[in-house]
């Protein structure tokens, strides 16, 4: 039958229901899908226990140091979760099929976890540290978001040799950023620190993608740093220092690897350099 008043075919009941049946495959979830849903959850959440337990007791004069490096250490794990799951979501799409807006999904998860989420850490570290300035700490969170999307735009955009990430990846980066905040250092320090990671993020420098033995070896460095801020929060004996060192370790490797990357590349340019060099010679 055709509807007079817009000339269009009913469609019968039983009809719509097989439509509905055969749901294209750009709107179906895949189990890597799934993971990539718990990367933003946790980095949702992270904002959550950075505002309520944090932020929060700051504004309304609460003594209770306790739950706040109780609710910091819970944002952190948080963050580290949201590794977790964008390490493995990465590793099930190679295994397992993935849907067409499983890259979509991943870059806007990311942009959750491990850009707002320490960008507004950073920002809650300005307006509740003694010795930080509000508005500058503000303003390196703001460098800190944008270099995050920046990065994850041009990882859509730029295609690498396989292997490579250009630019220090955003949960490392996020990670780093965090480790600086934590490790409680005079503010400038710990301000130009986190511009340089900023830095690091949209930068050229070539970065090893997590695969093989490094994905176990990242695994069990984020597993150690989950143990390490339960026995902070919890004011473990020797909690504080082992925080302390294993903030610093990260730190130290976000350093570390961007010399070894430049290194490496240098030493394949004047490689190349030589063998062209070689091939001229008569």
């Amino acid at each position: 039958m055709i509807d007079p008043d817009t000339q269009t075919g009913w469609v019968p009941e039983a009809e719509t229901e097989d439509d509905a049946d055969d749901m294209p495959l750009s709107l179906r979830l895949s189990i890597a899908d799934t993971l990539t849903l718990g990367n933003a959850t946790c980095g949702f959440m992270a904002v959550y226990f950075t505002t309520t337990g944090i932020l929060i007791p700051h504004l309304t004069g609460s003594d209770e140091s306790g739950m706040a490096r109780h609710s910091a250490a819970t944002a952190v794990i948080l963050m580290l979760m949201a590794a977790i799951f964008d390490l493995f979501d990465g590793l099930v799409a190679r295994k397992l099929r993935s849907s067409p807006m499983g890259a979509e999904l991943d870059n806007l998860s990311d942009l959750i976890s491990f850009g707002l989420a320490p960008a507004y850490f950073v920002l809650v570290y300005g307006m509740v540290a003694d010795d930080a300035h509000q508005r500058v700490s503000a303003l390196a969170a703001i460098v800190v978001l944008l270099a995050v999307v920046l990065r994850l735009a041009r990882f859509s955009c730029v295609t690498m040799k396989d292997g490579m990430f250009q630019g220090m990846p955003s949960p490392f980066g996020a990670l780093t950023v965090i480790s600086i905040v934590l490790l409680e250092l005079p503010f400038v320090p710990t301000l130009l620190a986190i511009i340089g990671v900023a830095w690091l993020m949209v930068s050229r420098v070539e970065y090893p993608k997590p695969r093989g033995v490094l994905a176990v070896a990242m695994l069990g460095w984020i597993v150690s740093a989950m143990g390490l801020l339960a026995a902070w929060a919890l004011d473990a004996p020797g909690g504080q220092l082992l925080l302390q060192t294993g903030c610093a370790l990260q730190v130290v490797l976000g350093a570390v690897i961007p010399l070894f990357a430049t290194a490496r590349r240098v030493n394949t340019f004047r490689g190349n350099r030589r063998e062209a060099r070689a091939a001229q010679l008569p």
